[in-house]
């Protein structure tokens, strides 16, 4: 039985963008779910770059017990820092001990991030085996040993835990043994996303993107990364078209691309098991 919380709030963070309005779809979508469930005596979402921000976030709540749970991928310079500091709590987060604090006369408890829970390493596959079997009037789709499963991330200097969550998953997947082969590849660090052709152990390659939202990254820079021509997909984008369809032929190989992560419905029984850690 699903443990409820009627004598708390539920907080989800964001990353939001000003240049994307679909960047906050998400974490909103996942907040009606969770509100429409009642397991909480209140759900908010709010946002670093979008209306409501974070600094304003426990102003609009009146709950005595809050849990906070960041809808972004991996533990970062976003979770451990900047979120904490905007909430009110002692920055960075580093363990345990700083997860629950009081902020005036509430008692907040700051949860991980979604994208490190185990749960993800399951999605990731299914995104993969999905979009291989939607293959319309194709030959038949291939079984997943014969398919080269990368995991697409942005990465970053700025924190060598962005990356982590992503390579945890790449090792879990590769443990299960369902995959032929299985990749770690990031947009600014090595190995890069361009580079997928001299990873694949085979024909058939399956590309997820591990985003909270489809964005720029996901609907035009991997893309293009992965081989489409950049003024084709500009053009679809300023028609609005797809940039994708699957499959494309490119450099010898099947590529699948899915859409990101973060929409999964999955989503929102991974942040009730992210409160119930620090319940």
């Amino acid at each position: 039985m699903t443990a409820t919380y009627p004598d708390a709030a539920l907080v989800l963070v964001g990353h939001g963008s000003t240049l994307n309005a679909e960047s906050a779809m998400p974490t909103l979508r996942h907040a009606d779910e969770l509100r429409r469930r009642g397991t909480f005596g209140q759900v908010i979402a709010c946002f670093w770059k979008e209306e409501p921000s974070i600094a304003a976030a426990l102003r609009g709540v009146w709950m005595p017990r809050v849990f906070v749970v960041p809808v972004f991928v991996g533990d970062g310079y976003f979770t451990e820092e900047v979120i904490p500091r905007e909430l009110g709590l002692r920055a960075p987060i580093r363990g345990p001990d700083d997860r629950v604090q009081s902020v005036g006369a509430q008692r907040i408890h700051y949860c991980g991030p979604v994208g490190t829970h185990d749960a993800m390493t399951v999605v990731v596959a299914r995104r993969a085996c999905d979009a291989v079997a939607r293959d319309p009037g194709g030959p038949a789709p291939p079984e997943p040993a014969a398919i080269s499963l990368f995991v697409a991330g942005h990465g970053t200097g700025r924190n060598e835990n962005s990356r982590k969550a992503i390579e945890r998953h790449v090792a879990r997947l590769r443990d299960a043994g369902r995959f032929h082969d299985v990749h770690a590849v990031f947009m600014e660090e090595e190995p890069r996303v361009a580079d997928w052709h001299r990873l694949a152990g085979t024909d058939n390659v399956v590309v997820v993107p591990f985003f909270v939202s489809d964005g720029l990254h996901s609907h035009e820079d991997i893309p293009v990364l992965l081989g489409e021509p950049e003024a084709v997909v500009r053009a679809k984008v300023q028609a609005g078209e797809p940039t994708w369809q699957n499959p494309r032929l490119l450099r010898g190989h099947r590529v699948w691309y899915t859409r990101s992560i973060g929409d999964e419905p999955h989503v929102p029984d991974v942040i009730l098991e992210r409160v119930a850690e620090l319940a």
